[in-house]
């Protein structure tokens, strides 16, 4: 991160997001948190003061700051900290999900003349490279995915509702250590599988439908996600088939990772199979994102016209869309792949092909 601030000339990264929290500290017991890293320097902590011991303890720092609440706060500690690291008009780079009113405006009053610099790409940039602790938090909730796929496919039948399938799947994977979704899991009869952002809801299921279920769990602060299509009786023969083109895609794509490749060649792997097919008009721009804090990453995005290339040990999510075809689209399949330096590793280990109920 200090080298990324180096080369936008940014004098320091302010998180006070969860995600970046848990990415810099190692800690995910945690809330009411801040830290600034200067372009130069260590970094300091601001907490409040009956975690500053436990912060300590966990994070390899001499500058942890603790805060007595209400007498003073999260926002006007943090500005203090900064003056006090010797900035006065600071330009101080923030993540996507920056922080909340009170602390911006507190910083903003604290620190005239600061200005704040988008570092969204830079702070997913930097995670995107996992470590090995990392991947074998992420082998960890990739198999208590599996879990959740195997309950909720035991648990669909005609008359259900979405939302009972999608509970026997959060408590399978709650049984098997998740310790929460990271997305609003989605259980879906055909007629929702085009929306853009559904989840599991009160419709019921009928026979002779496909259902896609895409779950995700978490472990110690990082995810893994999985999306398969089931077959609920007899399902209309082009849904079927549509879902067969996306294996072969998803196939093709899988093979195309040998890194470094550029992020183009990876879409355009996948994009010849669904063209081929004839459905090329009906198929999105982006297959997927980085998987790893946040279920979805925006570095690296596998996609038509990416600008980087894939390289070892990230993590992403493939095969992300469906085919946007009214009445018989909406079949989805999705994995957690992990880059290997001779091409790819499954983190959530479920046969591919249509389950058939």
């Amino acid at each position: 991160m200090q080298s990324e601030l180096k080369t936008l000339g940014v004098d320091l990264a302010l998180f006070a997001d969860r995600e970046n929290l848990i990415y810099y500290t190692g800690m995910t017991n945690f809330d009411c948190l801040s830290m600034v890293i200067p372009a130069e320097g260590e970094p300091h902590i601001v907490c409040l003061w009956l975690d500053a011991a436990y912060v300590r303890s966990q994070v390899p720092t001499e500058h942890v700051v603790p805060y007595l609440f209400p007498a003073t706060n999260l926002g006007a500690t943090t500005a203090g900290v900064i003056k006090e690291m010797g900035f006065t008009s600071p330009r101080i780079g923030v993540g996507k999900y920056f922080v909340e009113f009170s602390v911006f405006d507190a910083l903003r009053n604290g620190l005239p003349g600061v200005e704040f610099v988008g570092m969204t790409r830079s702070c997913y940039k930097v995670r995107s490279i996992k470590d090995s602790s990392e991947i074998a938090l992420m082998r960890r909730a990739g198999a208590i995915v599996v879990e959740g796929m195997k309950a909720a496919i035991g648990a669909i039948a005609p008359g259900r509702k979405e939302v009972e399938v999608a509970a026997e799947a959060e408590y399978a994977m709650g049984k098997a250590g998740s310790q929460g979704s990271p997305f609003r899991m989605q259980v879906l009869v055909q007629d929702r599988q085009l929306l853009t952002h559904p989840f599991a809801g009160e419709a019921v299921m009928e026979n002779d439908q496909p259902v896609v279920v895409h779950l995700g769990a978490t472990y110690e602060g990082y995810t893994a996600k999985m999306c398969r299509t089931i077959a609920l009786g007899a399902i209309n023969p082009e849904s079927e088939r549509i879902y067969d083109v996306l294996v072969a895609a998803y196939r093709a794509a899988t093979l195309a990772v040998k890194p470094p490749v550029p992020v183009q060649r990876v879409y355009e792997a996948a994009y010849k199979v669904v063209d081929e097919a004839g459905y090329g008009r009906q198929f999105i721009d982006i297959i997927g994102h980085g998987v790893g804090i946040r279920q979805s990453e925006f570095y690296p995005v596998i996609d038509k016209a990416g600008d980087h290339v894939i390289e070892e040990n990230m993590v992403f999510d493939i095969l992300l869309p469906t085919v946007y075809k009214k009445g018989v689209g909406g079949p989805r399949l999705t994995d957690t792949i992990l880059v290997t330096r001779d091409g790819t590793e499954v983190l959530t280990p479920f046969p591919v092909e249509l389950v058939r109920k």
